[in-house]
């Protein structure tokens, strides 16, 4: 994940140091500490945070556990991923539900959060649970801002509440609950006004509506990439207005993400969700331990397994899988298939979700998961006629050069792709062979470690 790139790569430094040692002394505790506290510090984790993080992970480090234990650089990576979860907030915290609807849920924090966009992510997430949120349209001031939340709206079919910008926020909060409870919606989503600093006429406003309708959550919207500035917006918002979650946008911006580590610590107040990307579906609930797996670069496999069952067919991947087995996979299904891994979002973020793959990113710095390239790859694919795409053998010269033409690459390209096609057919079909005749077939370690041997590359 971009946001804590530097901050993996540097731990994972400090640790391949611990896993070759068969024993850990004090001293090789403490100089791994001081590396892992300059990671930190350095990635904007607030100071003293991660003074009480090292502390805690000292104390249980120097201890009986790792003398006695056989791996002990393991045990070491094992109390740092427990604290960093520790640190998150341990467990996922999820969204508040009023014993009678409508749920009321308040948004709050500076302007140029994400709060509005942010708004409409929550909304979609909702529906994706059955439910029906009204989004209300609080902030009268920042201009276009009722016509931001109307096009969000659009976009998901979520109804907007807006009375304009002439009547006062607190009326038109007031007034939405009264319109939720009358349209049967069972989440009210709040839409409140920022501004570009924390100042005595925000909080009052935010006071006055907390005061009218009671929310069930009041949510603050934190920009990950202002670092060390968001910590202290949460604790002033904190302060005033009693939070009862944050929600992290922009993590996956190209920042420093100490946000996300300190905010939980300084608030006291857990981090509920985090927007991942532009899209409107880029809203996750936050997971702590997932997030320490991913910081510590070993991945997050729940993430990608329930992305993969939300999106992805199960009938067509059985279908698939049967059509790999038989040598019968056609340049129409690698399309049906790009576009199902593309269903699960950017392809950088999901080759952060394998356990090492960061490494194996930091390593292969010239490796790039180019967007680009996938369209370039589509286009073809899309210029073959139907009998070429069932049966890549007819791709004479002639034809390889009418399908560059058509999709505006070069020959090269096409060339490249029929080869890579050709040998990802040959690996696929012996991987499924492998995967489905158990210890009789060609599986095991050493089936594998022949296949992976391979000089194999996608076409992307």
């Amino acid at each position: 994940m971009a946001a804590f790139e530097s901050l993996t790569s540097r731990l994972q430094n400090v640790f391949s140091k611990l896993k070759g040692k068969g024993k850990i002394s004090e001293e090789d505790v403490a100089e791994a500490m001081r590396e892992v506290r300059l990671a930190l510090l350095e990635a904007d984790v607030n100071f003293k945070v991660v003074k009480e993080f090292i502390a805690k992970v000292k104390e249980q480090a120097i201890g009986i556990e790792v003398s006695k234990s056989f791996t002990p650089g393991m045990v070491v990576i094992d109390i740092v991923n427990k604290q960093l979860t520790e640190l998150m907030g341990g467990t996922q915290s999820k969204l508040a539900k009023s014993n009678k609807p409508p749920t009321i849920i308040m948004m709050a924090g500076l302007q140029g959060a994400g709060k509005t966009t942010t708004s409409g992510k929550l909304a979609k997430l909702l529906q994706k649970s059955n439910h029906k949120p009204l989004l209300v349209a609080c902030d009268i001031y920042r201009p276009a801002a009722i016509k931001q939340l109307q096009v969000l709206g659009e976009q998901i079919n979520a109804p907007v509440f807006s009375m304009g910008d002439q009547t006062s926020p607190v009326e038109i909060a007031r007034a939405s609950v009264q319109h939720a409870k009358d349209n049967g919606n069972d989440y009210i989503i709040i839409d409140t006004a920022g501004r570009l600093h924390i100042d005595e006429q925000l909080m009052e406003e935010l006071k006055q509506i907390h005061e009218q309708i009671k929310p069930d959550e009041v949510l603050l919207v934190i920009d990950a990439m202002t670092g060390q500035d968001a910590v202290n917006v949460a604790k002033s918002f904190h302060e005033q207005l009693e939070l009862t979650g944050v929600v992290l946008s922009k993590l996956d911006g190209d920042t420093r993400g100490g946000a996300a580590l300190s905010v939980k610590a300084v608030t006291g107040q857990p981090i509920k969700f985090a927007a991942m990307g532009e899209k409107i579906d880029a809203l996750e609930p936050f997971h702590p331990e997932r997030m320490a797996s991913r910081i510590l670069g070993m991945g997050d496999m729940l993430s990608l397994i329930e992305k993969a069952q939300a999106s992805i067919d199960t009938e067509k991947a059985a279908e698939m899988e049967q059509r790999i087995r038989t040598a019968q996979f056609t340049f129409d299904d690698f399309l049906e298939q790009m576009e199902q891994v593309r269903k699960l979002g950017p392809l950088d973020q999901l080759m952060d979700m394998l356990p090492g793959m960061g490494k194996m990113k930091s390593n292969m710095k010239d490796v790039k998961v180019d967007e680009k390239q996938l369209g370039r790859v589509e286009a073809i694919v899309k210029s073959m006629t139907s009998d070429e795409k069932q049966n890549p053998d007819i791709l004479t010269p002639s034809r390889r050069k009418r399908i560059a033409a058509g999709s505006g690459t070069t020959i090269v390209e096409v060339n490249r792709l029929i080869r890579q096609f050709d040998e990802m057919r040959k690996v696929m079909k012996q991987f499924s062979g492998m995967m489905g005749k158990g210890p009789k077939g060609k599986g095991g370690k050493k089936g594998l470690k022949g296949m992976l041997g391979k000089n194999m590359k996608f076409p992307f």
